[in-house]
C-alpha cells in the first residue's frame, strides 16, 4: 500500500469523523477531479440485507456531504467478492472504506477474491485504505477473537501484530485476554489499541499520526504508551 492507511476504533460514517475523513480527502492530489470512493460493507455481510443497506447508505450520504463522488460497492460473500462488475469500481477508487462487523468473515471473504486483488492495484498507486473496527484489524499479522478467546490470520499489511479497535470500550472480562496478547508479544512486536471514534493514519515505512477524540496505544511486551490528538510514532 503506497497511499495512506486510515485506522478508525469506531464510528465509521458518523459526524464526529467528519474532520478526519476531510483530511483523507484533502490528502489526495486529484487536479480539480472530485474523489472516487468505494464503500464496502463485506465484514457486515452475514448480518442480513438490511444491515448491509444501512452501511451502504451511510457511507454514501457521508462522503457525497464530503464532495466525493461515491460508489456502494455490494461485496458481501465470496460470490460478490468475485464477481467482475466491481473491479473498475475498485481499481479506479481514490478511497477505498471498509466498515465493521466480523473481522474473521471479512478477512476469508477478501483474501484471494478479485476484490481484493482489484483494491491492491488501486493502492499500489496510492489510494487510500480506510477501515473501521474489522476493517482495521485485518491490516495485522493477526486478529484476536474475543469469542473464541484465540487469534486468526491477517493480512499482516500493518507492522503490527495485533490491531484492537473499541480499545477504551472492550468489557473489563476481556482485559485477561488483552494480557495475555501482550506477553505473546516478541522483540520488535507490537499491538496496537485504537480507541472509539478515533483514528491512526499514516503510510507504511513513514510516521503515523493521531487524530480523533481519544488515543492509540501502543502496546510492547515491556510495556505501553498512549498517543492523542496531533501526536505522531513511528512503527517498525
Amino acid at each position: 500500500m503506497n497511499g495512506l492507511i486510515n485506522l478508525v476504533g469506531s464510528g465509521e460514517y458518523l459526524p464526529v469523523m467528519n474532520d478526519i475523513d476531510r483530511y483523507l480527502l484533502d490528502s489526495l492530489n486529484l487536479n480539480g477531479r472530485k474523489p472516487r470512493v468505494a464503500c464496502l460493507p463485506t465484514a457486515a455481510g452475514r448480518e442480513g440485507a438490511s444491515s448491509v443497506s444501512r452501511w451502504l447508505t451511510m457511507g454514501v450520504q457521508h462522503f457525497e456531504a464530503l464532495g466525493a463522488e461515491v460508489s456502494p460497492v455490494r461485496v458481501i460473500d465470496r460470490a460478490t467478492a468475485n464477481d467482475p462488475q466491481w473491479e473498475p469500481l475498485l481499481e479506479n477508487a481514490d478511497l477505498i472504506y471498509f466498515s465493521g462487523g466480523d473481522p474473521g468473515y471479512l478477512y476469508e471473504t477478501m483474501k484471494d477474491s478479485c476484490a481484493w486483488r482489484a483494491a491492491q492495484r488501486a493502492w499500489e498507486r496510492g489510494a487510500i485504505y480506510a477501515g473501521c473496527s474489522a476493517g482495521a484489524m485485518i491490516l495485522g499479522r493477526r486478529m484476536p477473537s474475543f469469542r473464541l478467546a484465540g487469534t486468526q490470520e491477517g493480512f499482516g499489511i500493518v507492522p503490527a501484530t495485533y490491531i484492537v479497535p473499541h480499545f477504551d470500550a472492550i468489557p473489563g472480562i476481556w482485559k485477561p485476554l488483552l494480557f495475555g496478547l501482550q506477553r505473546q508479544l516478541r522483540k520488535g512486536e507490537c499491538m496496537l489499541g485504537v480507541d472509539e471514534n478515533t483514528a491512526l493514519i499514516g503510510r507504511l515505512g513513514s510516521e503515523w499520526v493521531v487524530k480523533g477524540k481519544s488515543e492509540v496505544h501502543v502496546y510492547t511486551r515491556a510495556g505501553k504508551q498512549s498517543y492523542s490528538n496531533g501526536e505522531s510514532l513511528t512503527l517498525d
